[in-house]
């Protein structure tokens, strides 16, 4: 069968371009004879593969020299326990809590210290950003946590709270990459791979470097940023293949003009959808229009039954992994970097169909 419309929020749709790559590349990389599957780790082939990745990130985000880029292993969730166990020297953090990751987030840091969550959205399912008052912030906290994109809950923050020099601390997993950001703003960006940089099974982490070095004495070596940033992210066997493919993605980011052009794109994307969603009769979406994500767009009819009823024919149709979180109900289109202009606009075409059918 031809190509589906893949929706999902993660892992997601890569770039046809890079998994075209990697498959010339399959049984013979660079002329290694062997597959990037099959090599060492401390072989040159992936030593040039994972420096490449790595200046390519720098490029492509302007990464100030000051910041170690690592990739590491254990998902988003590793890094709500890795974060308190190196940062949070004086036991406590702050903490916005906009949704299920911000949640565990906090979960995981309770085990270390105090959290003060400065606001939530729970009141309203997570359709929104609270708005931040500065007095609420703890001017002593070790950092100030947020979750840039909700994934789940389709929000993404359009102003960053201004935490002074207490270290802003970011989950960019839905997001990475899709919009320009300021790296010098965060203390440490982190980023599960599988929505908007490649396969699952790495997880890329921006740190500024005063805040290596600073572990509670009995965090485990390999929970220690220090371990991962002196050994260049080769302390153990690094995920070799997802780093590659990340490191294609890059290369196909950088061809596309980079991190602004793909910006436009992104914008370009999620207007085609908000447009259609703000002017239909049946489907409406979930989110306050202002804060409204790029990358994670959820939508609902008014009835359940509707609801199934348009997954069950999407997916027939090719529009896949269109179902909603359990948590918001009704559906979602996550659209990263690597879903084409067509194919939002081919899901539009789509909803507009099934309106008329099913008014």
């Amino acid at each position: 069968m031809e190509r589906v419309y893949n929706f999902s929020a993660g892992p997601s749709m890569l770039p046809v371009e890079v998994l075209e790559q990697a498959q010339k590349d399959m049984l013979n990389y660079g002329g290694s004879g062997m597959s990037v599957m099959e090599m060492s780790h401390r072989s040159k082939w992936f030593d040039d593969i994972i420096k490449s990745a790595e200046a390519d990130l720098r490029e492509l985000m302007n990464v100030p020299d000051n910041y170690k880029v690592m990739f590491l292993q254990g998902g988003g969730s590793t890094q709500f326990a890795m974060i308190p166990l190196n940062l949070m020297t004086g036991g406590k953090c702050d903490l916005v809590n906009t949704g299920q990751w911000s949640k565990k987030a906090m979960a995981e840091a309770k085990k270390f210290g105090t959290v003060n969550v400065v606001a939530s959205s729970e009141d309203k399912v997570f359709n929104y950003i609270p708005a931040l008052d500065k007095a609420s912030f703890s001017p002593d906290a070790d950092y100030f946590y947020i979750c840039y994109n909700n994934t789940i809950y389709g929000t993404r923050y359009t102003q960053l709270p201004d935490t002074g020099n207490v270290p802003l601390v970011a989950d960019m997993s839905s997001m990475i990459m899709s919009e320009e950001v300021d790296v010098s703003k965060f203390g440490l960006i982190f980023a599960g791979a599988q929505k908007n940089i490649g396969p699952a099974g790495v997880t890329v982490v921006i740190m500024r470097e005063d805040l290596i070095g600073n572990a509670k004495e009995d965090c485990p070596t390999m929970l220690n940023y220090k371990t991962h940033a002196d050994a260049g992210s080769l302390y153990n066997t690094p995920p070799c293949y997802s780093v590659y493919i990340a490191g294609l993605v890059f290369k196909w980011l950088k061809e596309k003009g980079g991190v602004a052009a793909m910006q436009k794109i992104n914008e370009e994307k999620a207007a085609i959808l908000y447009d259609f969603l703000d002017n239909s009769m049946m489907f409406r979406g979930t989110v306050v229009p202002k804060d409204r994500s790029l990358m994670n767009v959820p939508f609902v009819t008014d009835d359940d039954d509707l609801n199934a009823k348009f997954i069950k024919e999407a997916t027939n149709a090719g529009f896949v992994n269109l179902k909603g979180h359990r948590t918001v109900g009704g559906m979602r289109a996550s659209i990263y970097n690597a879903m084409p202009v067509e194919g939002v606009q081919k899901l539009v075409e789509f909803m507009k169909k099934f309106e008329t059918d099913n008014k």
